[in-house]
């Protein structure tokens, strides 16, 4: 089911069993990952047509383009997927913030550091 989707590209991707993907956003300047979200063949094709990210909302069960309340929208300027057609790579220009929450990415609190060398976390990983 590829809708609008260049027969091509949708037989590449491997998709979860409810028909998404995962797209991880990164800002094209600097490669920061900005946030992940998912993407079925609509979106996608959405996506590649207008240069608009547009995502599937699991929640809500329906597309969205990011920034279309929020006004922080995502340019895009590259997508690729994976060695096995399961995540996509989307290289965007952010506008405002990307994460719901107010924060430039979803990644950027220092709380939800697990592990890391630059300290902050509990247990380097090393013995």
């Amino acid at each position: 089911m590829s809708g609008g989707l260049d027969p091509a590209i949708a037989e590449r991707l491997t998709r979860t069993a409810d028909g998404l993907v995962c797209a991880v956003v990164v800002e094209h300047d600097t490669s920061q990952v900005l946030m992940v979200a998912w993407m079925d063949d609509e979106a996608l094709h959405r996506t590649l047509t207008t240069r608009r990210a547009t995502y599937f909302s699991r929640s809500r069960g329906r597309l969205w383009v990011k920034g279309e309340t929020s006004g922080h929208t995502q340019y895009v300027r590259e997508v690729r997927h994976d060695c096995d057609a399961d995540t996509l790579l989307v290289r965007v220009e952010q506008t405002g913030p990307a994460c719901h929450t107010g924060t430039r990415s979803c990644f950027d609190s220092g709380e939800r550091v697990l592990l890391s060398d630059a300290g902050g976390a509990e247990g380097s990983g090393r013995a």
